[in-house]
């Protein structure tokens, strides 16, 4: 029995159709090891020791493997022809070695561009052996990145509290969205003026020229700067007699684009379907393993990892077939084109993606497949086609036209492009971000010496633009030449900035979070050298000659960080105050604009006297006074002083509680605006609710106000149990509630209007889908890596938590529980247990036992800190220093902050 191995299910059960029953075929479902997250996985000063680990589901496939493979003939590692299929292959043949399993079975590695029976069988036949430089340049990678984040991602947690990652790759994307929204901020406009003459020509069809020159002397594009001068011109050509003084034509070709690699897949999928990288990542993956075709599965592209633009000549002739068939001979060019790849990396998979069968045109696969499959397939076929027809052929007339008066003599241009041949233009055309052009105007026939005349003459004022903000599309396209990161990675990487709160995308393009513009900010402060984009693209050349076997992999992590861990140091005795200060400088234009009337735009606007400046808070960054606890004005960042100051000096009263006969204020604190019934200064603390996501200030009326405080709305009782279903709006978002079971709903007015039957329904489909009550485990961690014990993420009446023990920690507002890991868990902890004796000793008068317990409980953590340190990168990460556990302390939101906003 052979043993074939393949990344997943699907792919699988695709290639086990094409193979005999002498064949098996299973899936590691991905990577079946990772380094854990926690101190030590990598050690510096062990040789660069790697430590690897396999979560129980890996564990269970591991077990099925080597099951499988204890008696087999052969094992045939077919993982993906890239750096990470490589790295898979590599991780199980490690695995099955050290379980001593592999004696007597031959071990092979084939690879293949695409999931069909011709590719596979094909790959079958000329096997090699693992290609361990690739795998170096994993290693490489992999160790890189861990050692970034394990030692900058604590000191963004100790000297910027609410800050949550950096990363290699990250943060140099990260900061290519600042730099061009400071860039949009700083831009100062400039006026210009266009003059646009709409004119006939003898036979009286119309066409537009522009004003190009006066007495000779040409006109820029923003030469014509004020109204005067505008005008001036204009009623110059009213004024004129109109002659062309030249027509000149120029054939020109344009040759069409070459096939997709990954990024460029990524670009146009982009622009012209609206899929995020991801998600085209996403569906060309189903492409790739395999569509049921009429009984039939089958891949139906080629590998889509990739930076490769050539094709094989088999597809070339193939294509060139195609053509004939669907657009004519005229449409083939008389040789085939060849495309070569200008990428310097060579880790990745090296043809580029195309169909498997370019005579299954999309028409003939429609039904099989989903709109989003379907679109994607037409693109990459007809890319692929477009890429081997015969270029465009069009006539570029530019015409001089003379407008003589006696004010001079003007002349004007016209300019048109004509399609003489549209080539691979009749079947594909590259999206664009932009989609004006000068040359999309058809010009009338335009004879030298002939007479022409004026329709109108128009002046139009105009601004110079700032340069756009990124779209998924445009910020890949620059990532790429600027050499960072790799295609494969950039869905990711552009994902985990939206995850983390750094980015938002709005209308498909990027804007920067304060969060975000925070840690750039400090990094280019205190780590300039590691988001210079030079910098990180010669470290991505480095890690490209790793996979070309030219460079040791340990080698470039020696020098890497040695220089690494030195600016770390350089931040350990770095005081707070230190990081606001170069903060302030870096990001004043934005967070301290210039005032219309000159005056100090850091002036406390409530107290006078003081400074207003970046502080740090449990909820991260936010403005305040030099002057505080005396002055208690704050504002976020994307506030004026004038709109804070609604907050602390007038109030906006919306009216009268009808019930209650107190005042209803719209009020501003830290975190935004909110509601409050009456003006807070009885003894009970005033009811609150925070404005959901979405609703405008200025738009909010009383009525909205009451809906508000009115929550949580009782729905009704539940038919079963005849327990009260109530809507509310919480930290994640509208919901309803019934005995610890939460339901989410679609948006904030549902609250408000959802009737009891679909409320129920809702919370049924919730329970069967796996929706937790009470404090129930969401997510299992594993063993504590310095205490010992389960550590799991758990889901309360408040939220969810991590517990550990008899500690729990409630996670940050801005983390899913679904995505904490353990070395964000062991933070979270360390930082609740340091709380609990500062929070005992309050009361240490009352209840001396308590203290002397919590005193008696951080003996062992005190001790196991004492242990020596083995490298720079795990004092650097560890989770249970001070500072780290300021940071949870910081970022940490208790039960009660679900309920009411802080002012």
């Amino acid at each position: 029995m052979n043993i074939v191995i393949v990344e997943s299910a699907a792919k699988a059960k695709t290639i086990n159709k094409y193979l005999g029953t002498d064949y098996k075929v299973l899936a590691s479902y991905g990577h079946v090891r990772d380094l854990p997250s926690k101190n030590g996985s990598v050690e510096p000063d062990n040789d660069f020791d790697m430590h690897w680990d396999t979560d129980s589901k890996s564990a269970k496939i591991l077990k099925e493997i080597t099951t499988a493979v204890k008696g087999a003939d052969k094992l045939i590692l077919a993982t993906d022809p890239d750096r990470e299929g490589e790295a898979i292959s590599w991780h199980i043949l490690q695995v099955l070695n050290d379980k001593k399993v592999l004696k007597g079975v031959e071990v092979e590695r084939v690879a293949f561009n695409a999931v069909t029976k011709s590719a596979i069988l094909d790959a079958l036949a000329h096997p090699r052996e693992i290609d361990q430089p690739l795998v170096s340049a994993y290693l490489a990678r992999r160790a890189l990145d861990y050692l970034v984040g394990f030692s900058l991602s604590p000191v963004l947690w100790r000297k910027l509290p609410g800050s949550r990652s950096a990363g290699r790759v990250q943060s140099v994307a990260l900061r290519l969205i600042c730099d061009r929204e400071l860039e949009i901020e700083q831009f100062q406009p400039i006026e210009y003026w266009s003059v646009i003459s709409d004119l006939k020509n003898k036979d009286g069809q119309p066409f537009q020229a522009s004003i190009y020159s006066e007495n000779g002397k040409k006109f820029d594009k923003h030469g014509i700067s004020n109204e005067a001068e505008a005008h001036r011109i204009r009623d110059a050509l009213k004024a004129s007699t109109l002659k062309i003084s030249s027509v000149k034509a120029k054939s020109v070709q344009r040759r069409p684009y070459a096939p997709f690699a990954t990024s460029t897949m990524q670009m146009d999928a982009a622009r012209k379907l609206g899929f995020s990288a991801r998600q085209t990542m996403q569906v060309a993956q189903k492409l790739y393993e395999g569509i049921d075709i009429g009984g039939e599965t089958v891949g139906l592209i080629t590998y889509m990892r990739t930076d490769g633009v050539q094709i094989i000549p088999e597809a070339i002739n193939e294509a060139r077939r195609v053509i004939g068939e669907d657009y004519g001979q005229n449409y083939i060019p008389s040789s085939p084109r060849i495309y070569k790849t200008k990428a310097k990396n060579a880790q990745e998979a090296h043809e580029a993606i195309r169909p498997t069968e370019l005579s299954r045109r999309p028409k003939m696969i429609a039904k099989y497949l989903g709109k989003d499959e379907l679109a994607l397939y037409r693109l990459i076929w007809q890319r692929t086609i477009a890429s081997q027809m015969e270029a465009a052929v069009m006539e570029r007339t530019t015409a001089d036209i003379d407008a003589s008066s006696d004010a001079g003599v003007f002349q004007v241009r016209a300019v048109g492009t004509v399609i003489k041949f549209d080539g691979f233009l009749k079947l594909y055309e590259e999206g664009r971000d932009d989609n004006s052009s000068d040359d999309d105007n058809l010009l009338p026939p335009l004879n030298e010496g002939e007479p022409c005349s004026f329709e109108k003459v128009d002046a139009k004022q105009h601004f110079t633009q700032p340069p756009p903000r990124y779209s998924e599309a445009s910020l890949v396209k620059r990532l790429e030449e600027l050499g960072i990161g790799r295609p494969s990675t950039f869905a990711s990487t552009l994902s985990v900035l939206q995850d983390r709160d750094y980015v938002r995308l709005e209308k498909k393009r990027f804007f920067p979070e304060d969060k975000g513009r925070l840690v750039t900010a400090f990094l280019e402060s205190f780590f300039t050298r590691y988001v210079e984009y030079d910098f990180t693209a010669d470290l991505e050349d480095k890690l490209d000659l790793i996979s070309d076997g030219k460079l040791e992999w340990k080698d470039v992590l020696k020098d890497f960080w040695t220089d690494f861990t030195a600016a770390i140091d350089e931040t350990k005795d770095l005081r707070i105050s230190a990081v606001l200060d170069a903060l302030n400088e870096i990001l004043g234009p934005y967070v301290f604009p210039a005032t219309e009337d000159g005056s100090d735009p850091r002036k406390c606007p409530s107290c006078e006297d003081g400074q207003i400046g970046l502080k740090v808070g449990r909820f991260g960054a936010f403005v305040g006074c030099t002057n505080y606890p005396e002055c208690t004005f704050t504002r976020q960042f994307n506030q004026s002083n004038e709109e804070a100051s609604l907050g602390e000096s007038g109030d906006k009263v919306l009216g009268e509680d009808p019930e209650s006969g107190l005042l209803i204020y719209l009020k501003t604190g830290r975190f935004g605006p909110y509601v409050q019934l009456g003006d807070g200064e009885t003894k009970d603390k005033p009811k609150r609710a925070s404005l959901p996501k979405g609703q405008d200030p200025e738009a909010l009326d009383l009525p909205r106000a009451l809906q508000l405080l009115s929550l949580p709305r009782e729905v009704g009782a539940h038919p079963e149990t005849g327990k009260m279903i109530t809507a509310g709006l919480g930290r994640y978002g509208p919901f309803v509630l019934h005995e610890g079971l939460y339901a989410n709903l679609p948006n904030a007015e549902d609250v408000f209007t959802i009737g009891l039957n679909h409320a129920v329904t809702l919370l049924a489909e919730k329970a069967k889908s796996g929706g937790r009550r009470g404090a129930q485990a969401l997510k299992e961690l594993g063993d504590h890596p310095e205490l010992g014990g389960a550590v799991n993420v758990m889901s309360g009446r408040y939220g969810p938590y991590v517990k550990h023990g008899k500690i729990n920690a409630t996670l940050p507002k801005d983390k899913e529980p679904e995505t904490i890991t353990m070395e964000e868990a062991v933070a979270l902890i360390a930082a609740k247990a340091d709380k609990k004796p500062a929070a005992k000793k309050k009361t240490a008068a009352k209840k001396p036992a308590a203290k002397k317990k919590a005193t008696t409980a951080k003996k062992p953590a005190a001790k196991k800190k004492a242990a020596p340190k083995k490298s720079t990168a795990k004092a650097a990460a560890k989770p249970k220093s001070t500072a780290t556990a300021k940071k949870a302390d910081a970022t940490e939101a208790s039960a009660d902050d679900t309920s009411e906003p802080e002012a």
